[in-house]
């Protein structure tokens, strides 16, 4: 059972994602800690059980599905799942999903707090919910989107 389990989360695209999200999260903290020189032990060790925690969590939502079978793919519209070009939806694919969503936003949040070229709807809402949900905003970043959005118009008049 356990082979059967590392075979379907190593052939997984769900998991293959998550996996790259997970990477290029930490990656992109690692960065952002470094520009704001605020290496911190403590938040990188709690960055890190959270990502295991998630990882671990995802390989025992897989052996559910092995032992119970659960596929849900047939609440999903055919013509999604011909778009998507996945055979199963069990409760595994479905927590990776929530996890790479929830693993955007914070590669969004680094990239925008790193100064990294993020869309300026993204950047603004990234900005607004920092602001609402969290005190990771700190007050130059915000600046620095502002001035950032005022001089767009400008360079777009020049061009024209």
């Amino acid at each position: 059972m356990m082979n059967q389990i590392i075979t379907l989360l190593s052939a997984d695209s769900f998991v293959r994602i998550l996996l790259a999200a997970v990477a290029l999260d930490t990656i992109l903290g690692a960065l952002r800690a470094i520009k704001e020189h605020k290496f911190n032990s403590s938040v990188g060790i709690d960055g890190a059980i959270r990502k295991v925690a998630m990882l671990v969590s995802t390989c025992l939502l897989m052996a559910i599905d092995v032992i119970m079978h659960i596929n849900v793919l047939f609440m999903v519209p055919e013509t999604y799942i011909k778009v998507l070009g996945i055979g199963k939806l069990g409760i595994c694919e479905f927590f990776c999903l929530l996890f790479i969503l929830y693993e955007l936003v914070s590669i969004l949040k680094n990239m925008t707090l790193c100064g990294l070229p993020v869309p300026s709807g993204v950047k603004k809402w990234i900005q607004k919910f920092l602001e609402d949900m969290t005190e990771e905003l700190p007050e130059d970043v915000a600046k620095i989107i502002e001035t950032e959005d005022r001089r767009l118009p400008r360079q777009r008049r020049r061009r024209e």
